[in-house]
């Protein structure tokens, strides 16, 4: 009789563990997506305040004055309301410091090492303008993507960063960085010191 039992409870068992099996699907990740994102066609306007310079920025942008904790009144931000990003913009008189604030600039650009797969530096001349920097590429899943300096060497110096309120992500972040990029090579290219 307990060999019966015994034998019942190993059939049963059999047959829940086959049909088990059986029932189940093969499981198959999904690839992950990204969201679709339709931009804007590109149109600018002037940016003329009290400032120490100007620049068109894009219409699809709001440029705000910078409300952190310092008090500068020359600080800006463009915010792109539909990519949740800005470009804080940090602008500082040269008082014989010009190799310090160069210098700070690069180091703000160089803490992105860490997550940065590469950096690339492009020079940004115009001496019709009177406008030098560097437009830096941060490559990877770091916080700024791109970053900038423009001075005119003597008295203004501009520094910009890019920055979106999301995690960073380089595979579904890397067109919008792109087309805000433009918009960046936009504003240093039409920029002006008063």
């Amino acid at each position: 009789m307990i060999k019966g039992l015994f034998f019942c409870l190993y059939f049963f068992s059999l047959i829940l563990v086959i049909t088990g099996n059986s029932c189940r699907k093969a499981y198959t990740p999904r690839p992950r997506t990204y969201v679709r994102i339709d931009f804007p066609e590109k149109e600018y306007i002037l940016y003329d305040s009290t400032a120490p310079y100007c620049f068109e920025y894009p219409i699809y942008a709001n440029v705000v004055p910078d409300l952190s904790g310092k008090k500068n009144p020359y600080w800006f931000n463009v915010i792109f309301p539909s990519l949740n990003g800005r470009i804080y913009l940090s602008y500082m008189n040269i008082n014989n410091d010009l190799d310090d604030l160069i210098r700070d600039s690069r180091e703000f650009v160089y803490k992105h090492t860490i997550k940065a797969d590469q950096i690339s530096e492009n020079p940004v001349y115009d001496n019709e303008r009177n406008i030098y920097g560097i437009l830096y590429d941060i490559k990877g899943n770091t916080a700024s993507s791109v970053q900038f300096f423009v001075t005119d060497s003597t008295r203004h110096f501009l520094r910009g960063a890019l920055y979106f309120n999301t995690q960073p992500d380089k595979d579904s972040l890397s067109p919008v960085i792109q087309f805000v990029r433009e918009d960046i090579i936009h504003l240093i290219n039409t920029l002006g010191w008063k």
